[in-house]
């Protein structure tokens, strides 16, 4: 199994599927287009039925029950964009057995992937991972989560004395920008329940995701030549800098942990005459999340109130909620999914998202979807790498959850 996922992984990886927030089709760039159109191949190649993609890059497809039991239709999601964060063109993915201390990811530039500032890592000493060339993502966010379906899948229908139900299985674009389910047809999915493989390390389970929103803030100045500038000028590159410099500090990303909210200021964009600041927004508790909303929106009237309302406009848009509210109602589903952890001798860890699965929207959608682990680690960038060990985990886990659907409705 550890050769087909580190194949599939290496293959999909070196596909730039980044997805972009600025374009207005779906998928969001034709990279993504590249990976559907092979994982359609791929799906028909390992044996899958009813497989088909849609106008939009939805890509499905059916693995038939091997029993006559009633058994709920269950399925397995994973996305194929990866991160706008760090780029993802020209991956160069690197298979090493580590044995402890740093790895030289790149030693042309010195970069380096150590335990000290990542103390993680000292903790796959024994491992064979998957790490970067030091220039790019790895994108194990999330094309681990589709080789680890699509490994599985191949595992069920090569082994069929391990009974089970109708699976489906869809790939989908653009999570990585929030519009994932947007247009995920969830009545064609045809499921009674779903499982996200888009998690992180081992024995993540996850039922609790962020409020989501996004914002834009335009600001427009008046650029004039700086030697006759002095009472004409505008600035629209410091306003946003004076905005920014209103969030509080310890609010980010990078100090907040647990269930804790903040604001994360994604890019800014601009000159004197026009800059664009972007922000997400994230809270587990609703009405914490929406507090956060007006705290930015007050942040903007301030502004307003100094330099004119049609100076600085604001965009805001709410992209998913907390899928715990629509989950607990079945929560069986993630106990059987503890079930089929513990039953692999891993230890479960049941903690909230901090980030979003393509789960939190179909959860609202009808159809609750917790998140399941697939190995990785430090997504999002140059140092992210991925354990095929616990891939391999990540795929007997599916099989387990699959299995353990018709062994519990005998």
């Amino acid at each position: 199994m550890k050769e087909q996922l580190i194949k599939r992984l290496e293959t999909y990886a070196k596909i730039d599927t980044q997805s972009d927030m600025h374009s207005s089709s779906t998928p969001s760039t034709p990279g993504q287009w590249d990976l559907i159109k092979l994982l359609e191949n791929e799906l028909k190649d390992v044996g899958l039925e009813e497989v088909s993609h849609d106008e939009n890059g939805y890509l499905m497809a059916t693995l038939p029950a091997n029993t006559d039991k009633d058994i709920p239709t269950i399925g397995f999601l994973a996305h194929v964009d990866t991160a706008t964060d760090f780029t993802g063109k020209g991956v160069s993915p690197k298979v090493i057995d580590y044995d402890g201390g740093d790895i030289v990811l790149n030693e042309a530039l010195q970069v380096i992937l150590s335990p000290k500032e990542f103390p993680e890592l000292a903790g796959y000493k024994g491992h064979q991972l998957m790490v970067t060339d030091g220039t790019t993502l790895l994108g194990a966010d999330d094309k681990a989560g589709i080789a680890e379906i699509m490994t599985a899948m191949e595992y069920l229908i090569n082994h069929p004395e391990v009974e089970h139900g109708k699976i489906r299985v869809a790939f989908t674009p653009d999570e990585e920008i929030g519009r994932g389910p947007h247009k995920f047809d969830v009545e064609h999915f045809g499921c009674d329940y779903a499982y996200t493989v888009d998690g992180g390390p081992l024995g993540e389970l996850q039922y609790e995701s962020f409020n989501a929103a996004a914002a834009r803030v335009t600001f427009y100045g008046n650029s004039v030549h700086p030697g006759t500038a002095k009472n004409k000028m505008v600035n629209a590159g410091k306003m946003a800098a004076q905005f920014i410099c209103k969030f509080p500090e310890k609010e980010s990303p990078e100090h907040t942990e647990g269930y804790e909210g903040f604001y994360h200021l994604i890019s800014v964009e601009g000159d004197v005459e026009k800059t664009n600041v972007y922000y997400i927004i994230r809270d587990h508790d609703r009405q914490k999340f929406e507090a956060r909303k007006d705290t930015l929106k007050q942040y903007v009237e301030e502004m307003q109130s100094v330099y004119g309302e049609k100076a600085i406009q604001l965009e805001m848009n709410d992209q998913y909620y907390n899928m715990r509210e629509k989950i607990e109602p079945v929560k069986h589903i993630v106990d059987i999914a503890e079930h089929a952890i513990k039953n692999l001798d891993i230890k479960p860890i049941i903690h909230p998202v901090r980030g979003g699965t393509d789960g939190s929207q179909i959860s609202f959608m009808g159809l609750p979807t917790p998140n399941l682990f697939t190995g990785g680690e430090n997504f999002h960038g140059k140092f992210e790498y991925i354990s095929i060990d616990n891939m391999e985990k990540a795929a007997n886990v599916i099989v387990e959850i699959s299995r353990l659907f018709a062994t519990k409705n005998a």
